[in-house]
């Protein structure tokens, strides 16, 4: 793990509920359908900024009974490369009813889904969502993480008055505690003061 860099997992003490992971990529549960390069354990990493930052959103919802789910950090650039590879075969649409049904794959590209950089490469962008701390269950956000539609817009008119008020809980709370939010993920957030602004990482995940 490189210098400045952290397990969210372990940062942590008895004072809060532990933040809860899923690390999808180094499972065949994501849009590309198997592994990807660069996770080779289920952890989720970034920079120890961007940790502090999360811990302080976990202290403040606990108080109302619902806690942070992590899906993905700190993304190495191989993983990036993964992706474009990916995108670029036309024929492997493997998970598309399950992540991108309504998009055409040729159209990742065009539409933003799939770019060469990531700023998770840079350690403090992270993919998230809110739970329910008494049994675990996500709080309905409209659409499931990493899914490609206009519906996973935090602005999109498609979803519930429920929903729109669960993504504001998360976009309002992340907000007050430095992350910048994305026009087109209700789940990605990238901490406002990052300390690596133009550094795309590459070591792996183990």
């Amino acid at each position: 793990m490189a210098k400045g860099f952290v397990d969210i997992s372990s940062f942590s003490d008895d004072s809060i509920p532990a933040i809860e992971i899923e690390v999808r990529y180094h499972t065949n549960n994501n849009f590309v359908g198997k592994p990807i390069e660069g996770y080779d354990t289920a952890k989720i990493i970034m920079t120890f900024d961007a940790a502090l930052a999360i811990r302080k959103v976990q202290e403040e919802l606990v108080s109302n009974g619902i806690g942070l789910k992590i899906f993905d950090a700190y993304r190495p650039q191989r993983a990036v490369d993964h992706f474009m590879r990916w995108a670029a075969d036309l024929n492997d649409e493997v998970m598309k009813n399950q992540y991108y049904p309504n998009v055409e794959k040729a159209n990742l590209f065009r539409d933003g889904y799939i770019s060469e950089r990531s700023g998770h490469s840079r350690g403090s962008t992270v993919d998230l969502t809110l739970i329910e701390l008494d049994h675990g269950e996500e709080l309905d956000m409209g659409s499931p993480w990493d899914y490609f539609d206009p519906i996973s817009w935090p602005s999109s008119n498609l979803v519930s008055v429920e929903q729109k008020e669960n993504r504001n809980i998360l976009r309002d709370v992340m907000l007050k505690n430095g992350f910048r939010p994305l026009p087109e993920e209700w789940w990605h957030f990238t901490l406002e003061n990052e300390p690596y602004q133009e550094t795309y990482f590459d070591f792996v995940i183990k």
